[in-house]
């Protein structure tokens, strides 16, 4: 196991210093917009006043926002250089959603397992350009840096990859799009951020999703006859928008015992921040990621458009993957044939070997909850 030291900072810095940053880091200058500036100033502000951020938790939360100021800079960059990439169609694309921890990424990567479909590649996400050849990744300094990264990360933290396994080359949530519009829930999962909670709450977010497509039309230059699988367990809390922006998207919400995935959610949290804050820990994650699943839960149930949704209990998805998948087929309409059932036979042998095989234990005391307190806050 690695035993490098964390690098650590005094400070994370203001904006428009992180801004500067990644400027010089690139080269570039052009954003495309500036739809970024207000949520990522309010956020920037609660790391500095409310997030209780260590040395570490400084470098940390720097980094990743001057790395989405990085990728937005080459996303426009990107978009200059492919001209036709307004218009590449996307055509009913499938949205899997659901409370956190609720079998979301399984489903996702074996509905991507069809070679008529795409995914969000991890790397593609970070820093979004039109899909090299799959045989070229190897080769390209890009995906190498971010597989050694993300290799040195899980040598790190063994822990996390019985939890959620990732790495440049696996399919990802698509947050990190919304991101490039200074719009998303995955913030308040990665430190506390009240101010930026509060900002997001009054926030619409049909500009953000516009973004969103904008970058799958990007990242999906080269491949455009094939249908997007994307997966984000909280659209739940944009669904209204994300169908103005996608009219004939299909939806998949999963579903599990909401005590479960609240403490999964809870443990995953405090793993991935494990060192980076001294109030991030604990009773407020509990009490923030609760907080945070109500609103979800809330808001898609106040939107237009529950009913239309594929359902997928997660018990029926554990118990017969295959079967599962099959009936989202089905039920979306698309196309099963044998070639389709060996490439998700063959996924799903992956997905639980080797690095990749679920581990996780939890206990929802250990972040001051109970379960009446769950399923108050979501089986209302």
């Amino acid at each position: 196991m690695s035993t490098a030291a964390p690098r650590v900072r005094g400070d994370v810095g203001s904006l428009d210093d992180i801004t500067a940053a990644a400027v010089r880091a690139t080269g570039l200058s052009d954003f495309g917009d500036d739809a970024h500036v207000e949520g990522l100033g309010v956020l920037v502000d609660d790391y500095a006043s409310a997030a209780g951020l260590t040395g570490e938790g400084n470098y940390r939360m720097r980094s990743m926002v001057k790395g989405l100021l990085v990728a937005k800079l080459m996303a426009q960059q990107g978009r200059a250089r492919n001209p036709g990439v307004d218009g590449v169609a996307i055509e009913r694309p499938v949205f899997i959603m659901g409370l956190p921890r609720s079998g979301t990424t399984l489903l996702q990567r074996l509905l991507t397992a069809d070679p008529r479909h795409q995914g969000l590649e991890q790397w593609l996400a970070d820093l979004p350009q039109p899909r090299p050849p799959r045989e070229t990744w190897d080769d390209d300094p890009i995906f190498s840096a971010m597989q050694g990264g993300y290799a040195a990360f899980h040598e790190a933290n063994p822990e996390l990859a019985g939890l959620h396994y990732s790495d440049a080359a696996s399919h990802e949530e698509c947050w990190r799009l919304l991101q490039h519009s200074g719009q998303s829930v995955a913030f308040e999962t990665q430190a506390y951020t009240p101010g930026y909670s509060a900002w997001l709450g009054q926030q619409d977010w049909v500009q953000a999703y516009r973004r969103h497509r904008s970058l799958l039309q990007l990242i999906g230059f080269n491949e455009p006859d094939k249908r997007w699988i994307l997966k984000n367990p909280s659209h739940l809390i944009a669904l209204d928008a994300l169908k103005d922006v996608y009219p004939d998207a299909v939806v998949v919400v999963t579903h599990r015992d909401p005590v479960a995935c609240t403490a999964s959610m809870c443990s995953l949290a405090a793993a991935s921040t494990r060192g980076t804050s001294e109030v991030f820990v604990g009773e407020t994650i509990g009490r923030t990621q609760l907080d945070l699943l109500a609103r979800e839960q809330a808001a898609f149930r106040a939107s237009a458009h529950p009913g239309d949704a594929i359902d997928v209990a997660y018990d029926d998805l554990v118990a017969d993957p295959v079967a599962t998948v099959r009936g989202v087929y089905a039920a979306a309409g698309l196309a099963w044939d044998d070639e389709t059932a060996t490439s998700v036979t063959e996924e799903l042998e992956r997905s639980r070997s080797g690095v990749r095989a679920p581990r996780h234990d939890y206990d929802l005391a250990d972040y001051g909850l109970t379960e009446a307190q769950v399923r108050d806050a979501l089986e209302a």
